[in-house]
């Protein structure tokens, strides 16, 4: 069966919900924002494209910063409303300089940060 992103749920926004996470590692780098459009894109390119919200435009990841994600594999979630993409991640992911984005966690009732900003 041929996708077709049209096919995916969006929220009220026309958008749906991506996890990017390091094929090698399996690490879960980030998560972003896709519209059916931003879906299209990184499927036609390679290059992993989210929607900002708060630009209300593309963004290509790596496009500025040079931490580029190419795309591995995409996947669908059963309810096709979450995206799951493998990529290979150059530098860091997250816009802290960190390999992660998720890299707080709550330990008995405190945040405790688990990595530093890569230099």
């Amino acid at each position: 069966m041929t996708f077709d992103p049209s096919r995916l749920k969006y929220d009220a926004a026309g958008l749906i919900p991506a996890i990017a996470q390091d094929a090698d590692s399996g690490e879960v780098l980030m998560m972003a924002w896709m519209s059916e459009e931003a879906v299209r894109r990184t499927l036609e390119s390679g290059r992993v494209t989210y929607w900002s919200r708060s630009r209300s435009d593309f963004w290509i990841k790596g496009e500025t910063s040079g931490n580029v994600q190419e795309l591995v594999d995409f996947r669908v979630d059963c309810d096709r409303d979450c995206l799951l993409v493998t990529v290979r991640q150059t530098g860091p992911a997250c816009h802290t300089n960190r390999r992660s984005c998720f890299y707080t966690a709550v330990r008995e009732g405190e945040e405790v940060e688990l990595m530093e900003p890569m230099s």
